[in-house]
């Protein structure tokens, strides 16, 4: 019998991620079903990962955006995602379509191009949630929290109010963009990011949506939504969930909430 190796033989998927950040690949390893390979490219560039022209009309992919997307495209991938919520948010209205349409042509014959944005609006309609309860990171500054907003509600979803995740006593000081450099993003704790949602999610919200690529949480989707009787969607479980689906995997997921197992 031969050992287990991850090979992709029912689907290869590639996910742009931040170049600096752990989270994105575990959380796709922890949920990815067997014969599903995850195959990430590392990004610097800052939100959004292309930039618009002076007239909103196109995007610019950056440098090492590009380079990723000429490796990915000799590797055969069945579906691939920019992996970054920041993006979507800041870059607004329009970024995503934008965006792939300028990254098509690199990937090559690559079957499907996505972002978080597109992958989180998907997984939204799929669950019926209109009113989510938007929950941040705490290194999201006031401008992206502001953005991440507004985008939503560009899109149709009338949010039920929003948290920025309150991260403790010791990063609670600092400014959201010394976070991250300062060793934030590798001390994320679930259990207070669970016990903070539960907390405040309004009656009115519908559903909860954890938003950030880099934000740990798929360990507690299963029992927030067990406590809250409403479907919880993270920005990893959704891009994982669009990618399985465009790929023809049909696999339930146990234990990382509704949305998996639709």
């Amino acid at each position: 019998m031969a050992a287990q190796d991850n090979w992709g033989w029912r689907a290869r998927i590639g996910l742009f991620i931040v170049g600096n950040e752990a989270v994105p690949e575990a959380e796709w390893w922890a949920m990815a079903p067997p014969g599903v390979s995850v195959h990430a490219a590392r990004v610097t560039a800052r939100a959004p990962w292309a930039q618009w022209n002076a007239d909103r009309t196109a995007v610019e992919p950056a440098a090492d955006l590009l380079r990723g997307a000429r490796q990915f495209a000799a590797m055969r991938l069945h579906a691939v995602t920019l992996a970054h919520s920041s993006s979507s948010l800041v870059g607004g209205k329009g970024w995503d379509a934008a965006t792939v349409a300028s990254l098509a042509p690199v990937l090559g014959n690559t079957p499907f191009v996505t972002t978080n944005g597109l992958d989180i609006d998907a997984a939204l309609r799929a669950m019926q949630v209109r009113r989510p309860f938007l929950v941040l990171p705490p290194w999201f500054n006031d401008d992206t929290v502001a953005a991440g907003v507004r985008y939503y509600a560009d899109h149709g979803f009338a949010t039920a109010g929003h948290l920025r995740y309150d991260p403790g006593r010791k990063w609670r000081d600092l400014p959201p963009g010394d976070l991250v450099g300062q060793g934030a993003g590798f001390e994320q704790e679930v259990e207070p990011l669970y016990a903070q949602i539960r907390a405040a999610c309004p009656p009115v919200a519908d559903g909860v949506l954890i938003a950030g690529t880099g934000f740990r949480c798929v360990a507690i989707l299963e029992a927030l939504e067990q406590d809250l009787q409403r479907p919880v969607i993270s920005a990893n479980q959704a891009s994982l969930w669009h990618c399985l689906c465009v790929s023809g995997v049909r696999s339930a997921v146990e234990g990382y909430g509704a949305l998996l197992r639709t």
